[in-house]
């Protein structure tokens, strides 16, 4: 019982991504605790599977994993140089002109990275900052400049070959690696590669790499079964009352747990038991889950709600949200077993 999580998928989703990636090499992205998974164990899992260079978002996510990586690997913060951060050991890849003049005379040659911004409009720095700046920033020798694409996941939009050629227009020429592509980028093909991809939630069994192996099963112990007769209701608000004779199973998890209210909007979410499943029923609360296991003679002392059949972005459809929304939410009361 609890959250099973399959080190060796995450290798292999990897491994199967670098090699979609062709020359370019291929990096990881670990920021928010590698996706709710467990940074500490993860990111040594993916030097150990080949993986050199690592994405945070804070700079205190890279000094957490920092220890526990060889002196080769390197770990890019994605959200630059901030004030007063301790960046010793850490690659920040500065966003703006204010990043990039912050300090710069202390900060050791080549100890930085680049973000441009291509269309995206969140993080980076524009063309005409670039441009600005572009010949004081390449003769101090950063290690990276690369930008992020907004669709990367909708292979036939538009916005994809604009931020490819806006890109282009930016970088073409410069003697420094390039990186654009994250899992969706890979998926979109050579043009997009690069000399660095950054695999993020294809390694954790997220779309849109469908291919992906399952990384995460979370089983969740039954508290209860009850007899619950006709016209009697069940939880908050009474939202669900029996129609039949029924059996309820109670399951201990809830929002506190990161399994949404909002996962029951369309009542289509189901628990598991091999390849039986039963209906979530009623509100989900903080603690709690109900289930009708009524035509499931036999629940067994756990039910899961993901796992091969079911996984992370089935989940999220339940709720109208995103598979990275559902891993990251996970909540710390799970026991945690790591395969």
């Amino acid at each position: 019982m609890g959250l099973v999580i399959d080190i060796p998928a995450i290798q292999a989703n990897w491994k199967t991504l670098a090699a979609r990636a062709g020359s370019a090499r291929a990096g990881a992205v670990v920021k928010a605790d590698a996706y709710g998974l467990g940074a500490a164990r993860v990111a040594p899992a993916l030097y150990q599977a080949g993986a050199r260079d690592f994405f945070v978002a804070l700079a205190a996510e890279g000094r957490a994993i920092r220890p526990l990586l060889a002196e080769d690997a390197r770990i890019f913060v994605l959200s630059g140089h901030m004030e007063g951060e301790d960046l010793q050991g850490l690659v920040p890849l500065l966003n703006s002109p204010e990043q990039f003049f912050r300090d710069r005379a202390l900060r050791p040659r080549g100890a930085f990275g680049i973000q441009l911004d291509t269309g995206m409009n969140r993080l980076g720095l524009e063309a005409g900052e670039w441009a600005a700046i572009r010949a004081e920033a390449l003769a101090a020798g950063p290690q990276l400049v690369m930008s992020h694409l907004a669709c990367a996941d909708e292979p036939d939009h538009a916005a994809n070959a604009a931020q490819l050629a806006a890109f282009r227009q930016m970088t073409d020429g410069i003697a420094v690696p390039r990186s654009l592509a994250a899992t969706g980028g890979i998926l979109l093909g050579r043009d997009y590669h690069f000399d660095l991809v950054r695999p993020g939630v294809g390694l954790y069994g997220g779309e849109p790499f469908i291919e992906a192996r399952p990384v995460v099963t979370l089983s969740l112990p039954v508290v209860q079964i009850r007899d619950v007769r006709p016209g009697e209701s069940v939880g908050y608000g009474y939202s669900w009352t029996a129609t039949r004779p029924s059996r309820v199973a109670t399951v201990a998890a809830g929002y506190a747990d990161g399994l949404t209210r909002a996962l029951m909007r369309d009542g289509k979410l189901r628990l598991w038991a091999g390849d039986r499943s039963c209906p979530v029923i009623g509100r989900i609360s903080m603690d709690l889950i109900t289930v009708d296991v009524t035509d499931m003679p036999d629940p067994p002392a756990a039910l899961e709600i993901l796992n091969a059949r079911q996984g992370v972005d089935a989940v999220a459809a339940c709720g109208g949200t995103i598979g990275y929304e559902v891993l990251t939410s996970l909540g710390r009361r799970y026991p945690r077993t790591y395969l």
